[in-house]
This record gives structure tokens, C-alpha cells and sequence, in this order.
């Protein structure tokens, strides 16, 4: 690609394209699109096609399921194989395996599907080798996970047989009162499964024999963990559809959150430390704000000891990842004091993957000096220029100041996250982006959008059928202008395509 051209995707807001895409007939627009759409039945259409064109599958709220996936924990000592076991359970390389125990990983939670049933699979990767401590400080990492489980797959590796340090936890496991799935990894053979036999001593029931490296067994084991983990997560708790509006009020340890959560409240509900990560539940709020109410979730992390700090940022991670699976919109709480940290960054990604509407609040503005917040302003445009659509809130969460302004704010995020634009009207905007701004030619060739639909909203995912592949720098040029013609401020958009080929002539 030339720089020339991917400059040109890259112009500034184009008000003439907005005004030629509003002005556009409501019944030409359809009209456009059911002529688009008839013609697509020369292209090579499979079953999920037909019924999105149809109508059947469109327009589904991304959120309309009764309540979070439930989740699975996965523990057990460095190097048994859990995340073989995970990759092998998501069917893709996800988790971080080396071959030297307790390597760090920055994500510790997938979504996972089997039979139809999706659940979240937690990795509990990232342990030390510490042989003065490796049997607490494996308990205790695995504890963590166990307490935002539903279910617990418990990996021994059945060629070393039980040890002292898989003792221990089972001894925390049974504390926990949690159900516990026992897999015996690395069998491959009858040998294997006499080894594996030997695990019933655990007293944690039958070992269920795998191979996670081969694959043997893992489909068994999985029918188990779908007839041990309930529907819907007890942990994250239901979803209360059609009742107040969700929030997620997130960022990273000792940024303010519990202060901001206790001044919306009006009362000191949740514990505030000067000591990063003091919350150690979740704590759900209803607070009346802007004249109605809302449903508040502080996700701090917890009190830990100076060298536990790795298991209070994999506690916040898990509590990030529980509040944002039952939220609808996250307020990220950033401090405006410090410079974006790569952690801050992370966060803000986290909230994007899940797909969740995005408010960025930086706390402490008002103790910023005029002069600080004017190249302030210029460095916040810099560090989130891939997130200049999320709405920015300046606050105080210690005095409360501006905190009113969350309101208008959530809701122009959320009114994007659910919006819905008609069939007609997007193939309008997409017939008046082409013309202006044509793909570029790849071998010769020039992918024509054929088709687009949105799909779903919260958010809002739309569908592209196309005669090839669509540069990336194409389609973010296309989501940025989707943005500048609809508005979508405040919320992820997801863009698909499905290339499809001309029927051969019988």
C-alpha cells in the first residue's frame, strides 16, 4: 500500500460525504439496498448468510443473554500443563506454554464454547518457582481463582503422580466447598492410565485421564464441565434486564475508584486507603444520579503483603473482567496527575475487547494548575488518538467535582452502543464511500462491497459481503467514517467480512 493512499483514508472529517449520506431518500435508500441484495443471490451463499439477509439473524442484542458466562478456574502447579490445556480447550494458541514454569501472562481470562455452551476459562499461569514457598504461594494464587469460579479443573500431571504441593491445594479446594474436576494430564497410553489411577488418593473423585498436548480425552472432559458448570455464573450474579442502566467503574489500583463510588453514593460504603488495592469485594451500588438511577460496580483490587503484589493485579484483573461481563457501560478512571501507563492502556483495551460502551473519566483535574491542564489536553489527544470517539469527563473523585457530567456522557456512550441503522441507509453510506474513496487495486484486481447490515448492536457489529479481502487500513477508514456520519460516540464498532464468489454457471 502507498503512503499516498493510506493517507487518504486517513483525511479529516469530510462534512460534504456526511450531508450527501443524510440527504439520501429513506426510500431510495431501500430501494438501493434491495436491488444490492437480490443481487447478491448470484454469489455463493452458505445457511448463516441467508438468514442474516433475511432478517433473521439481525438486530440481536449482543447482550440479551440472562446473565455471564460462567466461569471455569483452572489451577494446579508450574508445569503440569494448563495452558496446553487451555489452548487445547479454546482451539487456538491463546495462553502463553513454555517449558519453564510459571511464565507470566498479561491475560488470564477466554471465552470459551462447546456444545453450544459458552463459559469463561480463567488460566491461573504466572507462578515463580520458589522452593522456600512454592506450596503457599501456589495456594494462594489458585485461591484467588477459585473465589471468582464457578466450577475448578484441577491439573496434576499424571506421570509425577501427587505431591506435596498438589496436597496443599486440594486441602484449599475443599475449603472452598466449590465443585472440583480432577484431570490427570500427560496420558498417552495404558500406562498412562495406570498412573492416573493412582490420583483417586486426592479423594477429589475420578481422574478424568487427558492428553493436552495430543488432544486425548479433552472432549470428554469438557462434556464433564458442561454438566458441572450452571447456565448462567453465580459469581458475576444475574443481570437484571430492562432494570437500571449497568456501569463499570474501573482503572488500575489506587486511582481513585472507591473515593469516586463512596461520593456518588453520598456515603462512605466502600473502605478508602492511601495502600493501593484496599477493596476486597465488589461492592454493587445503586446511586441515584442526573435525576434517575444507576447500577455501580467498584472493581479495586485486594489487600495483599508487599511480595503477594502478583496475586492483588491477578485479583484486580479477574474483578475487571467479572464487572465488565455484567456491565453496559465502563467508566474508566484515569489519573490525571500521572502519564498513561501501559497498564492504563490495557484496561482501556480490556473494556474495547468486551465490547462494552466506554467512558474515560481522568480524576484529580481540579488540582491541576491552567497552564498544566492546556499541554495536559494536548498529551491526552496524543497518548488516546485511537480513542478520540470515547466521550472524556474531567472529575474529582475526592470532592466530587463534575461529577455530574458522567451523566450526559454515559448516555450519548450508551445511546451509540444500542444503536441500530437501518439496511438502506448503510448501504447508502457505503455506495457514497466507495465512489468517493474506491479500494484500491490488489493483484490486478479491485474487492467490491457487494452487501452491508448490521448485524447486532451493544454493540454495534456490522457485516460486509465483499468479491475479496478489504485492506485493514480500508475498513478503519470505514469505521471512521461511520463514525463521523452516525455518530457511534462512546462505543466499539465491529466490522466484518464475508467474501463470497459468483456462482459457476451449470
Amino acid at each position: 500500500m502507498s503512503d499516498s493512499t493510506e493517507s487518504s483514508w486517513d483525511d479529516q472529517p469530510d462534512a460534504e460525504f456526511v450531508q450527501r449520506v443524510v440527504s439520501i431518500d429513506e426510500a431510495d435508500a431501500e430501494q438501493r439496498a434491495e436491488s444490492l441484495r437480490t443481487g447478491l443471490q448470484s454469489y455463493e451463499l452458505d445457511e448463516e448468510d441467508l438468514a442474516l439477509l433475511s432478517g433473521d439473524g439481525a438486530f440481536e442484542d449482543g447482550d440479551g443473554f440472562t446473565g455471564p458466562a460462567p466461569v471455569l478456574a483452572i489451577v494446579g502447579r508450574p508445569n503440569v500443563g494448563k495452558s496446553t490445556l487451555v489452548n487445547r480447550i479454546l482451539g487456538r494458541r491463546e495462553a502463553v506454554v513454555e517449558d519453564t514454569p510459571g511464565v507470566t501472562r498479561d491475560r488470564v481470562s477466554y471465552p470459551a464454547l462447546w456444545n453450544g455452551q459458552r463459559f469463561t476459562v480463567v488460566d491461573t499461569g504466572g507462578w515463580e518457582q520458589d522452593a522456600r514457598g512454592m506450596a503457599s504461594r501456589v495456594a494462594e494464587q489458585a485461591e484467588i481463582a477459585v473465589e471468582l469460579a464457578d466450577a475448578v479443573l484441577f491439573v496434576v500431571d499424571a506421570t509425577v503422580g501427587a505431591t506435596a504441593t498438589d496436597e496443599a491445594v486440594v486441602r484449599m479446594l475443599r475449603r472452598t466447598r466449590k465443585p472440583v474436576i480432577l484431570a490427570a494430564n500427560k496420558v498417552d497410553d495404558e500406562r498412562g492410565q495406570l498412573e492416573a489411577a493412582v490420583l483417586w488418593s486426592l479423594g477429589l473423585g475420578e481422574p478424568r485421564s487427558v492428553s493436552a498436548l495430543h488432544g486425548r480425552g479433552v472432549a470428554d472432559l469438557l462434556d464433564v464441565v458442561i454438566e458441572t458448570l450452571p447456565e448462567v455464573s453465580a459469581i458475576a450474579g444475574p443481570v437484571e434486564e430492562g432494570g437500571p442502566r449497568r456501569v463499570a467503574l474501573i482503572g488500575r489500583p489506587n486511582v481513585g475508584k472507591s473515593s469516586m463510588l463512596n461520593k456518588l453514593v453520598g456515603s462512605e460504603r466502600v473502605i478508602v486507603d492511601n495502600v493501593a488495592g484496599t477493596t476486597r469485594d465488589p461492592v454493587d451500588e445503586l446511586v441515584s444520579l442526573g435525576g434517575r438511577m444507576w447500577r455501580f460496580v467498584d472493581t479495586a483490587g485486594i489487600r495483599r503483603r508487599a511480595h503477594q503484589a502478583s496475586g492483588a493485579d491477578f485479583y484486580a484483573a479477574l474483578r475487571t473482567q467479572t464487572a465488565l461481563e455484567k456491565a453496559e457501560v465502563a467508566v474508566v478512571l484515569l489519573d490525571a496527575s500521572e502519564v498513561l501507563s501501559v497498564q492504563d492502556t490495557k484496561i482501556l483495551s480490556t473494556v474495547i475487547e468486551a465490547g462494552r460502551a466506554l467512558v474515560i473519566a481522568y480524576n484529580k483535574w481540579d488540582l491541576m494548575e491552567d497552564e498544566r491542564r492546556h499541554y495536559l489536553e494536548r498529551e491526552i489527544e496524543r497518548d488516546l488518538v485511537q480513542m478520540t470517539w470515547a466521550p472524556r469527563v474531567n472529575v474529582s473523585a475526592r470532592t466530587g467535582w463534575h461529577a455530574e457530567r458522567l451523566v450526559p456522557a454515559m448516555d450519548k456512550a450508551l445511546a451509540s452502543w444500542d444503536a441500530r441503522i437501518p439496511t438502506g441507509r448503510f448501504n447508502a453510506f457505503l455506495g457514497e464511500l466507495v465512489a468517493a474513496n474506491p479500494h484500491p487495486l490488489r493483484g490486478g484486481k479491485q474487492p467490491r462491497i457487494l452487501f452491508g447490515t448490521q448485524a447486532s448492536s451493544r454493540p454495534p457489529k456490522f457485516v460486509v459481503f465483499t468479491t475479496g479481502f478489504l485492506d485493514p487500513g480500508y475498513r478503519r477508514f470505514i469505521i471512521r467514517r461511520l463514525r463521523e456520519t452516525f455518530g457511534f460516540e462512546g462505543t466499539p464498532i465491529e466490522l466484518t467480512m464475508r467474501i463470497r464468489e459468483k456462482r459457476s454457471r451449470k
